[in-house]
């Protein structure tokens, strides 16, 4: 491309990014370099550049910007283990934002949530079941969270890596780093956690985003770590992040979190001492209103221009790689069309999501799958069976139309089939009366339409009102988070008064973290968790529960017997947290999930019993379908390090595959294991393979007793030699 001569350097497409960025902010003031620094930019007329608002969400959809395709909720996303499907949703949640800012664009409309810089996806550990937020993330495992994750990102963007090539739309990893709760004490916590814990847990994610999937963005978290605030932290931002990632993008603060800064965190005495830090440490961009106060800094020598100069570059580098200083014939993604917003394709990717993430729990005597049409009568039963809201989950957008799972029952029956529906209970409301009502009013309904059907369906949970951000939440406990695991209000008392009629009952859960459930793991005959399923979720739960869809979701998150056996929410070591330290066998483990077919292992090979440390090693095995349905099956790999005196996860998930296996037929499944995979992270934080063996299991399940006993299957395993060592595996660049 031949350059203009009549045109400034950064207006010319024919100059690279970087002389463009570099040209553009060696005309800006010191003044138009901080307004640039600031979520809300505002325009630069007098140079051509257009007010920016940095803010916009997409979590499991476009949210907040009108009607978009409303997925399933991440953490059910987290379920389906299937990171092929993750990336094909978030290419489309960026079609539908490509869609959505250039017809806003050419309204000249560049409001909040119009542009194309999404401070999505959420990669922080789901430590705890009773942090609210949890439903934002893909569950416990930093390997599994690290294979969605890159998968979302490289959708999103486009997967491309080059400097030179245009963004699709830009991701954001959040919140860098170790934040998970408590959402009541996030502005002024300090999370202490160790070198071992913060490289093996809180950090491999992060790492994964940066390395392979060529992150855009990462915001910082509102909290301390180590007594540092992360969105001011030099180990985090300069050390880790950029020296040892070599992490090329640009860090936006979490909302507010600059001036917890000086307000909460009281490692700055001023507004200006608080910018100035966030600054030097690699804090480029304000969601907030700290960075305002950059000039002032400036003047009063707390902080360079050219330190100023450094972030603004990194931020115009963002905005030029998606094209928004080029013609849009020149930019591939703006012709995607307003049309594909909403669009039925993407209903139908919705609807086969949200039938990928559900996990069957439990199915007794095969209750499951059920012939609704061949029914006289059916109960619907529950607080969740017609409620909106528990399908959305939260950071949502406005789905054009949605499906509960009562409007998917009534539509799915025969002419002679008739459906009961009675709520039963309010999702929370406790024991008191309002003007005479008692809170037990609608029980005598519930038993009424019970006592007359041949199935009951039982919908109950939680819902984005009772979990969710601190503020968010409208009758959260904890501020946001949980204070207890059980089913809230009256819905426990609800199920067992229901299960007294005697009649087979079928429990769907809509919830995004783990409830306790061991009355009805003993008394219930089927259980089905459904998630936060999307617009669609109704329809995916009937074609679950009818057997149009075979389940094969599996837990990203352990569901604990008893809060009891919960270390305190504040404490982030990972000493009995998660199936990969907990010390009590879990209701149900990570990575359960039960099916319609039967799946047998066989033939695990390796491609060789020993190994040099530093070398790859494959794996591979015949997966069957053995019984008389066709399936998906979610096939797992997990280590364990049988010669090292650190101590280390009791096993780990190292890999995973979702394949479609025919009724009758087989196939041949294989993992490719790198040196990370045969790595482990000592005390001091270093990621190191040492002489010795290990041992690798594959199957359908987690190598644990629990999910043993729960699914009668055994998982095929095979010891491996480590000859030699590596030192700092897959950390440092």
């Amino acid at each position: 491309m031949d350059h203009d001569p009549d045109l400034p350097r950064y207006q010319d497409p024919a100059f690279s990014i970087e002389k463009r960025v570099d040209d553009l902010v060696g005309r800006m003031t010191c003044e138009e370099k901080v307004s640039q620094m600031c979520y809300n930019s505002p325009a630069i007329p007098r140079l051509g550049v257009p007010e920016y608002n940095w803010w916009n969400e997409c979590l499991h959809g476009v949210a907040r910007a009108g009607v978009a395709t409303v997925f399933p909720q991440s953490i059910a996303l987290a379920a389906s283990f299937n990171p092929a499907l993750i990336e094909q949703i978030s290419s489309a949640i960026a079609d539908e934002a490509r869609a959505k800012h250039h017809e806003a664009v050419r309204r000249n409309d560049r409001g909040i949530y119009k542009g194309l810089t999404f401070w999505t996806p959420n990669i922080n550990i789901f430590r705890d079941p009773r942090w609210g937020r949890g439903q934002e993330t893909y569950g416990e495992d930093p390997h599994l969270t690290g294979e969605l994750a890159v998968a979302f990102i490289r959708g999103l963007q486009g997967d491309n890596r080059e400097e030179s090539s245009y963004l699709k739309a830009a991701a954001c990893a959040k919140h860098y780093a170790v934040h998970s709760g408590p959402e009541s004490l996030r502005h002024e916590f300090d999370a202490r956690v160790a070198a071992k814990d913060l490289w093996e847990t809180y950090l491999p994610a992060f790492r994964r985003a940066v390395c392979e999937a060529g992150v855009e963005a990462v915001m910082g978290a509102y909290n301390r770590v180590n007594g540092q605030p992360a969105c001011a932290s030099k180990e985090l931002l300069q050390h880790i992040l950029r020296d040892t990632w070599g992490f090329r993008g640009h860090v936006v603060s979490d909302c507010g979190a600059l001036e917890d800064i000086f307000g909460k965190h009281m490692v700055a005495a001023t507004p200006e001492e608080a910018a100035a830090q966030a600054v030097n440490a690699g804090c480029d961009l304000d969601c907030g209103a700290v960075y305002a106060k950059l000039v002032a800094a400036v003047e009063e020598g707390l902080i360079s221009e050219d330190h100023l100069d450094q972030a603004v570059k990194r931020l115009f580098r963002t905005r030029f790689r998606l094209g928004m200083f080029d013609p849009e014939e020149q930019v591939p993604f703006a012709s995607i069309p307003y049309e594909a917003n909403d669009s039925p394709e993407h209903d139908a990717l919705n609807r086969l999501a949200a039938c990928q993430s559900m996990v069957l729990l439990k199915n007794t005597d095969s209750v499951l799958p059920v012939d609704f049409q061949a029914l006289e009568t059916i109960a619907v039963i529950g607080p969740n069976a017609d409620n909106k809201d528990s399908l959305l989950g939260n950071y949502n957008g406005v789905p054009s139309h949605f499906t509960t799972p009562l409007a998917a029952i009534r539509n799915a029956v025969g002419d002679n089939t008739r459906v009961y529906y009675a709520e039963g209970c309010p999702l929370a409301e406790h024991d008191h009366s309002f003007w005479g009502r008692s809170p037990r009013a609608g029980f005598s309904e519930a038993l009424a339409a019970a006592e007359r059907a041949d199935i009951v369906i039982m919908c109950l949970g939680l819902s984005p009102a009772l979990e969710g951000e601190e503020g968010a939440t409208a009758e959260s406990d904890g501020g946001g988070d949980r204070i207890g695991l059980n089913l809230p209000g009256l819905q426990q008392e609800l199920l067992e008064t229901v299960a007294g009629t005697e009649k087979p009952i079928v429990l769907v859960l809509l919830n995004g973290s783990p409830i306790t459930l061991g009355w009805a793991q003993d008394n219930i005959p089927a259980i089905l968790e459904a998630w936060y399923p999307g617009q669609r979720g109704g329809k995916a739960v009937v074609d679950v529960l009818t057997g149009t869809c075979n389940p094969a979701g599996r837990l990203p998150v352990t569901f604990v017997r008893s809060i009891d056996e919960l270390p305190p929410f504040t404490d982030y070591a990972m000493t009995g947290r998660t199936y990969r330290y907990l010390e009590s066998p879990p209701l149900y483990p990570f990575g359960y999930g039960l099916s319609y077919t039967r799946f047998d292992y066989a033939d695990l090979t390796l491609s060789s019993s020993r190994v040099q440390a530093g070398e790859s090693l494959t794996a591979s095995v015949t997966v069957s379908n053995l019984g008389p349905r066709d399936g998906e099956e979610v096939v797992q790999l997990y280590r364990e390090h049988l010669s090292v005196s650190t101590k280390v996860p009791r096993h780990e998930l190292r890999g995973v595959r979702r394949v479609e296996v025919p009724a009758g037929e087989g196939t041949t499944v294989e993992f490719r294991l790198g040196p990370e995979d045969m790595a482990y992270v000592t005390d001091e934080g270093h990621r190191v393979i040492a002489p010795g063996f290990i041992r690798l299991y594959v199957g359908g399940q987690q190598p644990d007793e629990r999910s043993r006993e729960l699914t009668g299957e055994e998982p095929l395993s095979a010891k491996v030699e480590i000859v030699g060592s590596c030192f700092e595996v897959g950390e440092r660049r």
